[in-house]
């Protein structure tokens, strides 16, 4: 018998596994709309796939970009000091980003090879380019050194990133957009994204700089040379090596081991060594020796912390070497009534430096707390300028500190050392009413205050934040570091700049000294020719450049930013005329 003929059910295939043709009409639509289906997802994924590509590449360009802009900074605030490095640093990089994001096909149709495999030999390059361009620092100075650094080091990154981006964001898909902003979408879009990663990357930079090799500048710019060269692979890359190999053993600002003895070899032919270093949340900080005279110094970017004299013996506290921080100890001369003796008094000191102040204030037998925001300049206080270990410290923002501890410390301290400087300029929101109200809420009743202000006395912040002293501080005694110049001085250089140092008593008695007794000197040369302060200012010698300013208040503060250029680059003037040239741009 003939085997039994089956007929296959509609929608099942055929020997072999092909598909049976569609018999009816019905069928054959279905199988269109199957077929349609699945072209349409085929064609989604790929276009989801194609623009997922893009804009990932373009997040990875515009986030390098801007992490690098930060590192850049970051670099040039040793050398410059922060304020000086930030002042033209977004004109360069705005202007960069205009030439880069108008001239991309340019740059396509000029160029041998493809613009993006040009961005791992330039981010290769550039620490070796910055090396050499700081020891040009003294010729260029703090107004036009920063913006000439970065012209020929940050500016051709930005400007080849930039067209790279454009060259991307070609291939983007904005057809679902209004077509009023189709041609600006690219464009605000990435400096956006740009703005917000700037933002975002230097506060973790700043927050865990130092914490290894490749968290340091020249270390950060290793790690972002790196990775351009991974997004742009190419033969070009063997042109890196020449700028790698010198970063790794000619560059004195890398932080290793062999850069350091390498910059102690140099910096001995000159009388100097290096203590140690280290770059931390404030800025780059190092412990020098000079042995020609005998000192040691810290410091903080371009601004020194402080220093004593080494080639004199320590016997109770050491021999500093600026006056200023031995006049701060003069809060313990000043009478008011039902004094403390020192060995039941209490004093708060903001801001540590090399610790001149709080060493004094703890060899009296005065229970000291010391507030500072640096965790390397506490460690270097302490390893290297003999900080006495009996103290309460706190690492934190003062504040931070002081407005959690406002209420539990009421009236609590009897002196108050405010000694805030570092970077050319002063921390701004701790010179604000609000903050000074704060620090007299801790005093006691019959509690003194000392506060040092560095700051140019033809300029307008020093009178606005003497202002802002006397509001809170009624009762006031100034004094300035050293002697006045002459007029022929200040208008040859411009500037007049000093420690200005404000003693204030919080119930308005008058601020008057006691003579000191030989237990005050600390059996110290330094504190017997200085503890005194000498130099008193007049009221007059602010009148002229804040008469109508007014206060500083935490809302007002660009009433001080404003001033901050002219006064760092002043900063910086004073500071090469200190500290030699080639201790600051060899770091």
């Amino acid at each position: 018998m003939p085997p039994r003929k089956h007929t296959p059910k509609k929608g099942l295939t055929q020997a072999g596994g092909s598909k049976k043709p569609p018999e009816t009409k019905e069928d054959f639509e279905e199988e269109l709309k199957l077929l349609a289906g699945q072209a349409k997802e085929e064609t989604f994924s790929n276009w989801a796939t194609q623009q997922g590509i893009v804009y990932v590449k373009a997040a990875a360009l515009i986030a390098l970009m801007a992490v690098y802009a930060n590192v850049s900074l970051l670099t040039l605030s040793p050398v410059y000091g922060q304020i000086a490095a930030t002042r033209l640093h977004q004109k360069v990089i705005w202007t960069a980003l205009f030439i880069g994001w108008g001239g991309n096909l340019a740059f396509r149709r000029a160029l041998p090879v493809k613009t993006i495999a040009l961005l791992p030999l330039v981010a290769a390059y550039i620490p070796m380019a910055q090396y050499f361009l700081f020891q040009l620092s003294e010729t260029l100075g703090a107004k036009l050194g920063p913006a000439a650094t970065e012209a020929l080091t940050l500016f051709p990154l930005v400007v080849l990133s930039t067209a790279c981006l454009a060259d991307v964001l070609e291939d983007a898909d904005l057809s679902k957009l209004p077509k009023s902003i189709v041609g600006s979408a690219p464009g605000l879009g990435s400096y956006a994204f740009f703005k917000l990663i700037e933002g975002q990357s230097m506060r973790q930079l700043v927050a865990q700089i130092g914490k290894s090799v490749l968290q340091t500048r020249i270390g950060l710019e290793l790690v972002l040379a790196s990775a351009y060269s991974i997004m742009a692979r190419s033969k070009l890359l063997v042109w890196a090596v020449p700028a790698l190999l010198h970063t790794a053993f000619y560059n004195t600002h890398l932080m290793t081991p062999m850069a350091t003895s390498s910059l102690n070899s140099t910096l001995h032919a000159s009388g100097w060594s290096l203590v140690d270093r280290q770059e931390s949340t404030t800025g780059y900080i190092s412990v020098l020796n000079n042995h020609n005279d005998g000192f040691r110094v810290m410091r903080c970017d371009h601004s020194l912390l402080g220093g004593e004299w080494t080639k004199f013996p320590r016997k109770i506290v050491a021999e500093p070497i600026y006056s200023v921080f031995t006049q701060l100890e003069a809060v313990r001369l000043i009478q008011i009534p039902n004094k403390a003796p020192d060995s039941e008094a209490k004093a708060l000191n903001i801001g540590l430096g090399i610790g001149t102040t709080p060493s004094a204030l703890i060899a009296h037998g005065i229970d000291t707390t010391i507030v500072e925001i640096d965790p390397v300049v506490y460690d270097f206080a302490n390893k290297y300028f003999g900080l006495p270990s009996n103290h309460t410290a706190v690492i934190q923002d003062a504040i931070t500190w002081s407005q959690s501890k406002r209420d539990e410390l009421n009236e609590h301290y009897d002196y108050i050392v405010h000694d805030v400087f570092t970077g050319g300029a002063e921390p701004i929101p701790l010179f604000t009413e609000e903050f000074l109200a704060g620090l007299k809420h801790m005093l006691k009743p019959n509690g003194v205050i000392a506060i040092n202000y560095a700051g140019d006395f033809t300029l307008p912040p020093l009178g606005i934040v003497m202002n802002t002293i006397k509001e809170v501080f009624p009762t006031c005694r100034i004094f300035r570091e050293g002697e006045p110049p002459s007029a022929e001085t200040v208008e040859e250089t411009g500037r007049d700049f000093d420690n200005v140092i404000v003693f204030c008593t919080k119930t308005g008695d008058k601020v008057t000294f006691r003579k000191p007794a030989e237990a005050d000197f600390l059996d110290s040369l330094a504190r017997r020719a200085y503890l005194l302060p000498k130099h008193e200012v007049d009221e007059s010698a602010f009148s002229a450049t804040a008469a109508d300013a007014g206060i500083l208040r935490a809302n007002e503060t660009e009433k001080l930013a404003k001033w901050h250029d002219q006064s760092a680059l002043g900063h910086w003037a004073v500071m090469r005329t200190v500290i030699p040239s080639y201790i600051w741009q060899n770091w």
